[in-house]
């Protein structure tokens, strides 16, 4: 018994119309934000002094649940739980479980998480027990000193602890790396070596124009362009046709024998094949990174919307999928989307 079999989302009986957008792409893959909080401040991401959402405005486990399930009854393959930190969600592993039963009943592909590692070392076993397979872990460096500097007190051992639990669990570990011109750009290469060396894939990530942080990321940028380049110079890049929903282009490292993505949403649009959307933690749907279209799944839900009511909701937003983003950036330039990643869901 799962703790929210009551909810009254139930796959449909017959296999619905697949979600498809204006433009022929259909969307399996939904990214769910359960929190905007997180327990580290990185300074790229947001504000040192953040002013978090009140806990009315966030959709609770329930809720998430039922849209959830509502997209795996049109046809989602993929869930990915994010933030904010999602392990520091009360009642986060029990959301877990819950999903699960998609799994059980082969509606779902997979269930996957993107966390920052902190409280890894704590929830590995009980994810991979709830049949997460895989996991992503936002680390940026390995240098302690660079770690607590851009995460504004953050300790990298506790990740690595975390990453190594993970690993001892079964679960299959991807390191995520913002690539920061002035901060680690010059031990990227080392960090793709260490992470490879036991058994990691990586990717790396251009910095992305969202929310008002602290500081000008004009200062910051790094074209992934120029990383490759510059990799490429001594080591053999290996492209690879491997496509795992999400927009990374990946290669394979001879010298290493590891993967390695690149995640360009500035320097090399990767809209044609986008199949995912995101669900905010406040129950916004937002079809598209870089845009500020916005859908309100919550007051569907809490004004006492049928599952047809929030079908129908769903299947509007995703009638209006933009084509593409708008991101660029530009020194003094108000960011090209208002909302924080950490809002949206990383």
């Amino acid at each position: 018994m799962t703790p929210y079999d009551d909810s009254p989302a139930q796959a449909p009986a017959q296999t619905p119309t697949p979600l498809v957008d204006a433009f022929g792409r259909t969307v399996r893959y939904l990214r769910v934000s359960v929190t905007d909080r997180c327990d580290l401040r990185c300074t790229y991401c947001m504000a040192e002094r953040m002013v978090f959402l009140p806990k009315a405005e966030v959709l609770t486990l329930e809720e998430l649940d039922r849209i959830a399930s509502a997209f795996v009854g049109l046809g989602t393959r993929k869930l990915r739980l994010t933030g904010g930190e999602p392990l520091v969600r009360k009642g986060f592993l029990d959301l877990v479980r819950s999903l699960s039963r998609h799994l059980t009943t082969g509606a779902l592909d997979e269930i996957t998480l993107t966390t920052n590692g902190t409280r890894l070392a704590e929830f590995a076993q009980g994810l991979a027990e709830a049949g997460v397979k895989r996991i992503n872990v936002s680390m940026d460096t390995l240098d302690p000193e660079v770690f607590r500097r851009l995460t504004r007190g953050g300790d990298v051992a506790k990740v690595i602890a975390g990453i190594e639990a993970a690993q001892a669990a079964g679960l299959s570990v991807k390191i995520n790396a913002v690539a920061l011109k002035n901060d680690n750009a010059a031990g990227l290469p080392g960090m793709i070596e260490w992470a490879h060396a036991r058994g990691l894939d990586m990717t790396l990530i251009e910095a992305m124009p969202m929310g008002e942080i602290d500081e000008d990321r004009t200062d910051q940028f790094l074209s992934l362009a120029e990383v490759r380049r510059e990799l490429a110079s001594y080591w053999t890049l290996e492209d690879l046709p491997l496509n795992t929903g999400g927009p990374a282009r990946y290669v394979r490292v001879a010298e290493t024998g590891g993967r390695l993505g690149f995640i360009t949403p500035l320097s090399h649009n990767f809209c044609e094949a986008c199949n995912r959307v995101r669900l905010t933690c406040t129950g916004t749907l937002h079809t598209c990174l870089g845009r500020e279209d916005a859908s309100d799944l919550r007051a569907v839900i809490r004004a006492g919307g049928s599952d047809a009511d929030l079908i129908d909701a769903i299947r509007l937003a995703i009638d209006a999928k933009p084509q593409g983003h708008d991101f660029h950036i530009g020194r003094g330039e108000a960011p090209s989307v208002a909302r924080h990643m950490s809002t949206t869901g990383g």
